[in-house]
Formats: structure tokens, sequence, C-alpha cells
């Protein structure tokens, strides 16, 4: 099968599973992190197939959609690949992708953590989307789907969490710029994407002063 065809069936594949999705998580968030994906491997070297197959299979089936199972994700994505007769080492590629690039799995210690450029481009490119302008806009969306609060000033956020605690929070959205979003800048793999996510984070910097102006009631 031709790359052309075989993407253009992914994107079809990928579109139908999240026609539900929660706002953050959907179609056009995968579509962002394809694109975004595309232009960091114009100035960093990597496999574009799996880099491309990884970007658009990476949230197919997203832990915390899913009672917080890690497997189905990348099961669901060698699944598909093998239904198109992908190589594969090009499989086990992109299932090792999906396995290790969420934020959550840095919160665990390993001795021999799996990694590789295509890793990196795809990881970056979707922290790259939890960031900035689109990156505030997600997290005010999903905190709205678990019914959180904005901001709570007596519910400090927790910068010591352990993974389950990560994925088991309940804090206001606020919190997650402190115990996530303001840390992407500096765990940036790539050039390209650390010069990327430089400008982002200093729009999240305004938007936290802005915030908490309007909060207090300041001018």
């Amino acid at each position: 099968m031709k790359e052309d065809q075989l993407l253009q069936h992914t994107i079809d594949f990928v579109k139908k599973e999240l026609q539900n999705a929660e706002g953050g998580h959907d179609w056009f968030h995968i579509e962002r992190v394809f694109n975004t994906s595309k232009l960091l491997l114009k100035h960093e070297e990597g496999n574009a197939k799996v880099v491309k197959l990884a970007a658009l299979l990476h949230d197919i089936a997203d832990p915390k959609f899913h009672g917080g199972n890690e497997d189905i994700g990348p099961e669901t994505a060698k699944n598909f690949l093998e239904s198109q007769s992908v190589d594969q080492q090009s499989i086990d590629h992109v299932v090792n992708i999906i396995k290790h690039m969420s934020f959550k799995n840095s919160f665990e210690k390993t001795s021999s953590p799996f990694t590789s450029k295509e890793l990196q481009i795809v990881q970056d490119a979707d922290r790259l989307d939890a960031i900035g302008a689109i990156g505030i806009a997600r997290a005010f969306n999903y905190g709205g789907f678990k019914n959180r609060e904005l901001h709570n000033p007596d519910v400090p956020p927790n910068l010591n969490m352990s993974k389950e605690e990560y994925k088991n929070s309940k804090a206001p959205t606020i919190n997650h710029f402190y115990e996530k979003l303001l840390l992407l800048k500096d765990r940036m793999n790539t050039d390209t994407g650390k010069k990327l996510a430089d400008q982002r984070h200093r729009f999240m910097l305004d938007y936290l002063d802005q915030f908490y102006r309007e909060w207090n009631g300041n001018a």
C-alpha cells in the first residue's frame, strides 16, 4: 500500500473512532499534532512514515477516557496497523511511541526508557498543543468536562505528585498550569520544538497575570 493511501485510511479510522471525543482530545487535536509533526520534520531528522502514523494514532484511546487503561491505546493502534499490512518494525515503533509519550509517564523513574527521534518529534508536537492559546482552551475545556473549579486559592498546586496522584487529581484547572503546562517548555526534545514552545510559554504567563488581576478585582 502506498504511504498516501495508508495515511488516508488512518485519518478515516481516527476520525471515526474520535467522533464523540471530548473537545480537547478530538480529531482536531490529532490534526494539529499531525500538522505540527510535519512542520518539525522539516527541521528535524526522523522516519516520516513512523512520525505521521504515531501522530495520528497517539490518542486513539486516551487512558483517561477509558478507566485509566494504558494498554487499550497501543493495542488499538497495533490492531489497526496490522489490518493495513504495515511492516512489523514500523508497527512496533509506533506502538512504543504511543506507550511512552504521555506526560504522566515522566513521573515514573525507569532505568532504560524507550526513546527515539520519532518519539521526540511526536511528543514535542503533542506538548506544543498543550500550551499557548490552544493549550489554555484545552485545559479549561477538559476542566469543564470534569466539572472542576476554575481556580480555588485555598487549593495550592501539588508540585510533588506521584503518577497515581496526577492521574486521579481533581484540582482546579489553574493548578494544571503549574503541575504540567508551565513545565513543558523545559521538557521539549528538539531544537525546533524548544523555539516554538518559548513564545507559547510566554503567552501563558501573560494570561495568568491577567487572570489573577481579574480574579482579584483589579483593573
